[in-house]
């Protein structure tokens, strides 16, 4: 274990085999989880730099600006990273849905015994 990874002050992320690392984001207002997405280093970089939530498209396999094209974009308030560094938490002020399905938050149904069931 690399003590210093994981209550030391500096930055020492832990990218996966494809170079990610998994982004879980909420709104700053609410604390609703809104999405999980990946980021790249460059992904990161540019939400740290510009404050505007960035991603990598594994769908796409490229750079993705949260709102580019909706609107939709998610102004970062906050940025933490989990205790190993494996995963980011952005929390954000978003400018509408977060969800490509028009939900507010991705996580919208929930899991029963019969199946799922929407959240109102």
């Amino acid at each position: 274990m690399d003590d210093s990874r994981e209550t030391g002050s500096t930055l020492k992320l832990k990218f996966d085999a494809a170079g990610l690392i998994t982004a879980v984001v909420s709104d700053w207002t609410s604390n609703d989880v809104l999405m999980v997405a990946h980021m790249n280093r460059e992904a990161l970089d540019l939400t740290v730099e510009t404050q505007i939530a960035h991603f990598w498209s594994r769908s796409r396999q490229a750079l993705w600006k949260k709102g580019e094209t909706s609107g939709n974009i998610l102004r970062v308030a906050d940025i933490r990273i989990d205790c190993d560094q494996d995963a980011v938490w952005l929390i954000v002020d978003a400018a509408g849905p977060a969800c490509h399905t028009g939900e507010m938050s991705c996580f919208y149904r929930r899991v029963t015994s019969d199946g799922l069931l929407a959240i109102d």
